[in-house]
């Protein structure tokens, strides 16, 4: 386990509760990139005295450095996602050599969000690229350019339960407790509500989206409002949901269950759970 950190107080707890316990925990400086939320800014003297704190004794460990570059989801270009992307890059790497030039330890040098690894021109002084959603890719990821629609891995297989005709809505059994709250498509160009709604093959079906959901109910209708024939998707009807963030659908369930061509189940690869 390795501890993120990006304050004196919190580098001084650590290692007083690492000493306690007889352990030393290996600890990285989180480094603000983009004022997206916690972090130490490049060049603010807090990142020497967060160093130093580690290096005092006992219980806890420099190791180096981790940033994430949040706001790239915000960014409406790919040259925009670029720029980011190098913004990200020097940051960190600036942070890791100003550390190294005081004598601090910094061997890694940790960096990443999906959109500024898929797009960055170079990762020289990176040592580490998270990319956590790379690997299923999701519908935020489509709205950036990042991936394609086909190119999206994971899905909620989801039930028709009911119809209500007179609103135009087919209602499943996939509310936000299998498909999450997220709604990072809001502000995209194309809104996908809560899900893009498939046919079991994973094929998009016409407009169809989940436009709203309680806790265990799905709402699927058509984003332009036009009148849907719910006749065609009656009562049994399987559909696969694809997420706007892979990261929160997926901690919605307990394993992966892994089909080819739709139906057939190859394998189930548990989760790895809890915070």
């Amino acid at each position: 386990m390795t501890v993120l950190l990006d304050s004196v107080e919190s580098g001084r707890m650590v290692a007083d509760r690492g000493r306690a316990l007889g352990i030393d925990f290996p600890a990285l400086i989180e480094i603000d990139s983009d004022g997206h939320r916690s972090g130490v800014r490049p060049g603010d003297p807090a990142l020497m005295a967060i160093g130093r704190a580690l290096g005092e004794g006992r219980g806890a460990s420099l190791r180096g450095v981790m940033t994430h570059a949040g706001d790239s989801y915000n960014c409406t270009s790919v040259d925009a996602i670029r720029a980011m992307a190098e913004r990200e890059r020097a940051a960190v790497v600036g942070c890791a050599e100003a550390l190294r030039g005081a004598g601090l330890p910094c061997p890694i040098v940790s960096a990443g969000s999906t959109p500024t690894a898929t797009f960055a021109t170079g990762f020289n002084g990176v040592t580490e690229v998270r990319a956590g959603v790379y690997m299923f890719f999701d519908l935020v990821m489509a709205g950036l350019g990042v991936c394609l629609i086909d190119d999206i891995a994971v899905s909620v297989l989801a039930t028709v339960i009911g119809h209500q005709p007179d609103k135009g809505w087919i209602i499943t059994d996939a509310g936000w407790m299998a498909l999450s709250r997220d709604r990072g498509t809001a502000k995209q160009k194309v809104d996908q509500g809560y899900g893009l709604v498939c046919n079991v093959g994973g094929v998009p079906i016409d407009d169809l989206v989940v436009v709203d959901t309680n806790q265990e109910h799905g709402i699927i209708a058509d984003r332009r409002g036009a009148a849907i024939d719910t006749a065609r998707y009656p009562v049994g009807t399987q559909m696969r949901i694809l997420p706007n963030h892979a990261c929160a659908t997926s901690a919605q369930h307990a394993a992966y269950h892994v089909v080819n061509g739709g139906t057939e189940l190859d394998a189930v690869w548990p989760r790895f759970s809890g915070w």
